[in-house]
Parts: structure tokens; sequence; C-alpha cells
């Protein structure tokens, strides 16, 4: 099976969120030679033969379905369809490597996971699940997560926060709001200090992370002519790997201030470490010629990192049209991946 009809196949094995059962059967049944070992519906590949380990990381879920035709390839060699950027172009390359005799035959053990629930809350991933349940992974010198990164190495992550900014008044009648504290007007504060906020460049060895700070959704009010006594607001925070999670919530509350009444921190994901000197995250960059960026996204190698593992975001996806309806992605772009992360493990 060439990489097309893997990626082909991939796409035509729907796996929404939350059910990605049948993909998981279907790469399961595919790797019945190899060592595998299932956790609900992720899959380990892999054993120790006391070679260094090398981890290879994706997830197996899209997004929902938005009426995507099956799998098709445009005059321009581009294969359309759900989760073909993000991220089943990157699962194509993690199989055809798992499946090549020279990597097999090559200096490293290489393992692999293939989890699910990655496109929702962080707290039902089952990446860190199944490094917990399989602590022989944790002894990786390296990972790299095959999500869509236009073929660049993405360096390290943003931590996550979504904080719920809850502020409170007292109702009474549109007609006479002076009887009341209108809460959505409460908010006018906190609201004017986010929209003059700009990012904040922060430079981690030759990386900027950009710290943002961003309004993303409000609800309150009862009826038209009532004055709101509850009003809350969501602000999404990325914050740089420059801060932990007790340092990043800290540095939020400072700025908030008093200008709300409570804050709830509905989620919180740590940031993802810049590799310091890892030799193969140097062989990897020597190997592929790619540029390097910072990751401004959150990815798993902030869960990794966790679990001690240094990782590395790279694969042929794009970027830019992850969880688009028109997603697609260069099927020259699964060559070019799989070459160098064959030549980086086989040499």
């Amino acid at each position: 099976m060439t990489i097309t009809d893997t990626l082909t196949w991939l796409v035509d094995t729907l796996s929404p969120y939350g059910d990605e059962e049948a993909l998981a059967d279907a790469v399961e049944a595919r790797l019945a030679s190899f060592p595998t070992v299932r956790h609900g519906n992720g899959l380990v590949v892999g054993e120790r033969t006391g070679k260094p380990l090398i981890l290879l990381a994706g997830h197996l879920d899209t997004v929902p379905h938005q009426g995507q035709p099956p799998a098709w390839i445009d005059d321009e060699g581009r294969l359309h369809g759900l989760g073909a950027s993000d991220m089943k172009s990157g699962l194509a390359v993690m199989l055809h490597l798992l499946e090549d005799e020279e990597v097999q035959a090559g200096p490293y053990d290489v393992a692999a996971v293939f989890y699910d629930m990655e496109e929702g809350p962080i707290q039902y991933n089952q990446l860190g699940p199944i490094l917990e349940a399989e602590p022989w992974l944790t002894e990786a010198e390296f990972g790299v997560v095959c999500e869509p990164t236009d073929l660049q190495l993405e360096i390290g992550c943003n931590g996550a926060m979504n904080i719920r900014c809850h502020f409170s008044g007292r109702s009474a009648h549109s007609a006479r709001p002076w009887w009341g504290e209108n809460a959505i007007h409460r908010a006018g504060p906190l609201l004017a200090k986010l929209a003059a906020r700009e990012p904040v460049d922060v430079e981690i060895g030759g990386l900027v992370f950009r710290e943002v700070m961003s309004a993303t959704m409000a609800e309150g009010g009862v009826s038209r002519n009532v004055i709101p006594k509850d009003f809350w607001v969501n602000v999404s925070y990325r914050f740089p790997p420059t801060l932990s999670l007790d340092g990043a919530e800290a540095r939020f509350r400072e700025f908030v201030g008093g200008d709300a009444d409570r804050l709830e921190f509905v989620d919180r994901a740590p940031a993802g470490p810049v590799p310091d000197h890892n030799p193969h995250l140097e062989r990897l960059e020597a190997v592929s010629g790619a540029e390097t960026h910072p990751k401004q996204g959150w990815t798993d190698v902030a869960r990794l990192a966790e679990f001690g593992i240094s990782a590395v975001n790279y694969g042929p996806g794009e970027t830019a049209l992850a969880h688009q309806v028109e997603e697609s992605v260069p099927l020259a772009n699964l060559e070019v991946a799989f070459t160098t992360l064959k030549a980086w493990l086989v040499s």
C-alpha cells in the first residue's frame, strides 16, 4: 500500500472526536503482526529490545464531520478530506515508518502511540493515561508529535488556560436602571484592558513565543427589559514556556486585579519546554534542513514533557487548513516527511 493509499484509507475511516473506535480497530488490524497493546481506543505499538528508544505520537480523532465528501485528489496533487492535514497525514507517515524494514533494523527502538480524544478538553485527552499505563514509554530519549507543521520543526509550545470571569450586579427594570447595577457594564474595564493589551513577546533560545489574552465567550442577562445581575466572560490565555501553571495563573490574577468579582479557571494546560541541546533534535534539524519555529498553539509535546520526554512537533499537514471544511494536504509533503524521518531514524 502506498502512502497515498494509506492516507485515503485513514481519511475514509471516519474518526470524529469521541467516536474513534472504527479507526482504532482498523489500525490495530493493520499492525496485527507488531507488538501492540490496546487502551480503550488508543494503541501502543513497539517494544524494547535494548536500543535507544524514540517515540512517535499522533491522535486518531478529527473535529466533527462538516459534510466533506470521501477522500479525493485534485489536479495539483492535494488530497482532500476530513482530517487530511490534522492529522491523518501524520498518522500515514507514522504507519509507514513502523512498517519500514530499514527503520526496524536501525539503531533505535521505535515505538508509536496512536491516541484518542485530542480534539477536545485536555482532561479527556488519552495520551496521558496511556503513558501512565505504559511507563516504559517514558524511557524514550526523544519524541516526535506528527501534528501539522508545514514540514517545519515547531519547538516547545505555549500553555493554555480558559478562565471564566464573573461579574455580579443587581437586577432592575431597564426603564429605571438606577435601581439596579448592570453586571454587563461592570465587565467594561476588564474588556477594555483586554482590547488594549498587545501580545507580549518572550524569547527563549532564539525562539519568540507570544503571550496573548483574548475574550472568546460571554453570557448574561435574562430579558431585554431587565438590568442583568449576572454576567461572565471567558478569557483564553496563551502563555509562554517560561511560566508554570501556577505562575501563569498568578500572572492572570494580577492582570485582572479587582475588575472581576470571581475567577473560575475552567481548564489549564502546561506549556511545552524548549529542548535544551538534545542531540536527537540537533540531528533532526541537520537531516531535515527545516526551519525551526516556536509553537504558538498547544500540542502534546507539553504532555510528553510532563513525563520527562523531550519532543518536537513535525508533520506533513498544513496548519492553516486544520479544522477547515476544505481541509487538504499536498501528497508531496507526506513523501518529504517520511523520507526525512526515516533518514533520521536509520542514521
